[in-house]
């Protein structure tokens, strides 16, 4: 009998890290294979950045196969068309099958920008800052703005769950428009599917609504919440405005010569409509162990995780899946595929614990939720202009250890200790 197949689905943030610790966690008990969508990890956290000409492409982007055949780790870019779970198989985008023993879904979502007419980059008129070819396209468009500046509306739609990121590149653009010395001629507008500023689908953390509408009026950034975008036409957005009975109280008109929105997540082609495996959106349903009931042979993390949102909302707001959170998912599953390996019952809880830093250009916000859904432990948040020059810090340390194939250096790990702040349930 040959050794346990164990198959990461996705090479992203969580893919590529989980692929090294559980290599670390099982060593040679077991065969470890990536199977992605192409060849290339791609900092997505470095995404808004790119979206300014403040990054290039090239600069946050690692070349995974020799990464992956120095730690031994199999590994092929073509890409998954349909997992069958009934089979222990993925059926490959270049035809052919891989078999497995254990699988670990980290497909991350795909985009539903289609959801609203008009909306996103592929025959939209919207920007994104979801994937680096957004990015580099969102950069060119933003060039072509500043030669003729107007109105921006910036944010995220109904369904949306990952609102960081629209805060971030709204005060990113402020600040490089200060410097290209035309912010007097942009008005600017967020419009978000939150409830209020700062809610960022986890009921805020900290005093995260204090904080962003401070940081919003002093730079002058007005703002809609309770936001649907209706639909989306060539310089304008025709966005209603919800009351808290769900009626459409006001309807906005916002004209735009520039526009980021972040669109509504879903699971990934090849996943979606399988009963038992994810639920009607497309995320992948699992127990605290990170597994899934009806196929206890197939684990999940990240993005493609279902998770059902902290609270009821007059417009639709998802829960993100945070960076930190998504590494204590990593943890817990390599724990529990080094028992299931070895014999045993796999015992292992993430903590769902998150850490945060959003870049502002000029400063930023930092926030820490024990656990990331309330109720909590730890909710703190705080500013300054320490969270940019921490949040260029992190994004070289990351793209590091991606290039060394590391999951958590020890260094890592200790400075983790002294904030006390753990990746398993005790």
């Amino acid at each position: 009998m040959g050794k346990p197949r164990i198959v990461v689905l996705g090479a992203g943030l969580g893919g590529s890290i989980a692929a090294f610790e559980i290599k670390d966690a099982v060593g040679d008990r077991a065969e470890v294979s990536v199977v992605s969508n192409g060849d290339t990890f791609h900092f997505v956290p470095s995404n808004p950045w790119v979206a300014v000409n403040w990054r290039t492409r090239k600069a946050i982007e690692v070349d995974l196969p020799p990464v992956f055949q120095k730690r031994k780790i199999g590994f092929t870019g073509v890409g998954v068309k349909r997992v069958a779970p009934q089979e222990n198989r993925l059926e490959l985008n270049d035809g052919s099958s891989l078999a497995y023993d254990y699988l670990v879904i980290a497909t991350g979502p795909e985009l539903a920008f289609d959801e609203i007419a008009g909306l996103g980059p592929h025959g939209g008129h919207t920007q994104s800052i979801c994937h680096v070819d957004h990015a580099e396209r969102a950069a060119q468009a933003f060039e072509q703005f500043v030669a003729n500046p107007g109105p921006i509306v910036v944010g995220a739609v109904q369904g949306a769950s990952c609102f960081g990121p629209a805060y971030e590149f709204a005060m990113i653009l402020d600040t490089e428009l200060k410097r290209r010395k035309v912010r007097d001629r942009v008005p600017m507008t967020f419009v978000t599917s939150e409830p209020y500023i700062g809610h960022l689908g986890l009921d805020g953390v900290g005093d995260t609504k204090g904080l962003l509408e401070s940081e919003m009026r002093d730079r002058h950034i007005k703002w809609i919440t309770n936001a649907k975008v209706a639909s989306v036409e060539a310089g304008m957005m025709h966005v209603e405005e919800v009351g808290e009975d769900g009626a459409v109280k006001a309807t906005h008109d916002l004209p735009f010569a520039y526009s980021m929105m972040l669109p509504a997540f879903r699971g990934v082609e090849a996943v979606r409509g399988i009963e038992g495996l994810a639920n009607p959106r497309g995320f992948i349903v699992v127990d605290k162990h990170q597994r899934n009931p009806t196929f206890p042979n197939v684990f999940a993390l990240g993005v493609c995780v279902a998770i059902a949102p902290t609270g009821k909302t007059p417009v639709p707001v998802g829960v993100p899946k945070t960076g930190f959170m998504i590494e204590s998912m990593v943890t817990a599953i390599a724990a529990n595929l080094r028992q299931l390996i070895a014999g045993d019952e796999p015992t292992s809880e993430a903590t769902w614990n998150a850490i945060c830093l959003a870049d502002f250009g000029d400063g930023g916000v930092a926030l820490v939720a024990q656990p990331q859904i309330p109720p909590r432990n730890v909710n703190w948040s705080a500013h300054g202009k320490w969270v940019h020059l921490a949040k260029v810090g992190f994004e070289k340390y990351f793209i590091g250890k991606v290039k060394r194939g590391e999951s958590e250096p020890f260094y890592e790990k200790l400075a983790l200790d002294v904030m006390g702040v753990r990746k398993l349930k005790d």
